[in-house]
């Protein structure tokens, strides 16, 4: 069983399994593998097994430092306006919290070049693993269902994110027909992401998977996130839509109800953050990270020069705001000091003497065994992964899609789960109307999915956008962002395309409209 998939991890497979096929037979004999290529490296299951692990290894690129005191992950959270910045050296980053960035900036160039390099690694398995003889099925099968489930991760950003764009189903080489590809419309790439979602779901994968791969809770979960998605804008599909997102989210939920040791809520936040926790009960799927491998992407939420770790102080270069902070009930755990997702005090250097903070960081990444806790100084190793798909999520996911067709008891009973665990009473079913409902939900993947990636997604398929003050929701045009009281315009719905791309390749055409 696959554990952490890291550069070692791959490199050491890669070689045992070069150094097994010479002593297998005469030196003579063999062919130069000096140079690999496709043609002569995708030949027995091992090869199989170490091509996945290079689209697995490639998921961490997403996280890469996007020059001095950022990272590419901080692209959606600076421009969903529940982040702000307490270090302004990264001009690209600034120019993300302003909204005025275009087809230039480092954060965007570097996040296309790396979903498409997952989809390249996902097209090589996809193309070359079915033909490789002897191979037990079963494992075939299953390398497979990884790869077109990872390839339809990264479309279902790249879709969401820039709209029309390129989409490469094969292997490419300088001879490719479609080496300069043309943008392909945001309806059929959807069809080739339920498609890829559709064939790993019948892969044979297990529900859960504590080594961190793929498995089926993740397909279904995914599955039922993209059929919301194409519910709402752009696509606006509707009702048929909503209805298949929340059987695909219900089909989790029922699994979750008779295996709740496998799939279930964390009776805490604490275990959110919790590296022996990693890929159990709630977190369905999440990108791996080893300390050995590089320093972990999420120390950006880290206080700016403030020592609240075994390293002392950090860049403080995204943090949350005080109008979103704010705007939690009273009384929610999640935002109670040092136990939710928020933190007002610590340990000097993550292990001394309480200190005050003079306001809110986040709180949900802070790895305490890597960082240090009262009284016991931290390793200094934060192995902590990238959570993407949590269980809480599903629950929300499914409260949202239902009540498009009908508020129903399980519907209530999902978004209530999600409350029952931040202490805070729930109206009764019958106070709610579909519209009140409705917006409760979306009120609550705001709070309880804040930092993950996610409320910039929400607020581009809903074209709403939360706001602090109001407690309600303005539409996404005009809405102004409290981090840096700039409003969003129409054109913010998607990002530029790399100014770079369009330069190398004519066939893209004009950049989306605004840039």
């Amino acid at each position: 069983m696959m554990q952490r998939i890291t550069t070692y991890t791959r490199l050491f497979v890669l070689v045992s399994l070069l150094l097994t096929a010479l002593g297998c037979k005469k030196f003579l004999e063999e062919k130069d593998l000096s140079n690999l290529t496709p043609d002569n490296f995708y030949t027995i299951p091992e090869h199989a097994e170490a091509g996945i692990a290079a689209v697995y290894a490639q998921l961490r690129s997403l996280y890469d430092a996007t020059g001095i005191f950022s990272n590419n992950w901080q692209m959606l959270e600076a421009v969903s306006g529940t982040t702000t910045t307490e270090s302004a050296e990264n001009t690209n980053l600034n120019n993300l919290y302003s909204l005025v960035y275009d087809g230039y900036n480092l954060h965007v160039i570097q996040t296309w070049d790396s979903y498409y390099k997952i989809i390249a690694q996902a097209n090589l398995v996809l193309d070359r693993v079915p033909g490789i003889n002897p191979m037990d099925e079963g494992q075939k099968k299953k390398i497979l269902g990884e790869a077109h489930f990872l390839r339809a991760w990264a479309y279902f950003a790249v879709v969401r994110l820039w709209g029309d764009a390129p989409l490469i189903l094969n292997p490419q080489t300088a001879s490719s027909e479609d080496f300069m590809p043309v943008r392909t419309s945001q309806e059929d790439i959807y069809t080739a992401i339920v498609a890829d979602l559709l064939q790993a779901e019948v892969s044979g994968l297990p529900w859960t998977d504590v080594s961190g791969r793929v498995n089926m809770a993740a397909v279904k979960a995914q599955l039922a996130r993209v059929y919301l998605t194409m519910a709402g804008y752009p696509l606006h599909k509707g009702t048929a839509y909503y209805q298949q997102a929340a059987d695909k989210a219900y089909e989790v939920i029922t699994y979750a109800e008779a295996n709740p040791t496998q799939i279930n809520l964390f009776p805490d936040y604490e275990s959110l953050r919790n590296v022996d926790e990693e890929n159990r009960l709630e977190l369905l799927f999440s990108i791996q990270f080893k300390d050995i491998t590089g320093g972990n992407p999420l120390n950006n939420y880290l206080p700016n020069g403030k020592p609240v770790t075994v390293f002392g102080g950090w860049t403080g270069t995204s943090v949350p705001t005080r109008s979103f902070y704010e705007s939690f009930e009273s009384g929610d755990k999640r935002v109670a000091n040092q136990v939710g997702f928020f933190y007002t005090s610590y340990f000097t250097n993550g292990s001394g003497e309480l200190f005050d903070l003079n306001g809110p960081y986040v709180f949900k990444y802070f790895n305490r065994a890597a960082f240090g806790t009262q009284g016991q100084p931290g390793t200094g190793r934060n192995d902590l992964n990238v959570m993407q798909l949590r269980y809480a999520e599903v629950l929300l996911l499914y409260a949202e899609a239902k009540n498009e067709s009908e508020l129903t008891q399980a519907a209530y009973n999902a978004y209530k789960k999600v409350r029952d665990r931040a202490a805070l009473s729930t109206p009764a079913i019958g106070s709610f109307t579909q519209e009140s409902f409705r917006e409760a939900v979306w009120r609550e993947r705001w709070h309880e999915l804040c930092f993950e990636g996610i409320s910039w997604y929400d607020m581009t398929r809903l074209r709403k956008v939360y706001n602090e003050s109001t407690d309600g929701f303005d539409d996404f045009v005009g809405h102004i962002n409290k981090s840096s009281n700039q409003a969003l315009q129409s054109k913010h719905l998607l990002f530029p395309i790399p100014s770079q791309e369009l330069l190398n390749n004519p066939n893209l055409g004009e950049n989306n409209p605004g840039y």
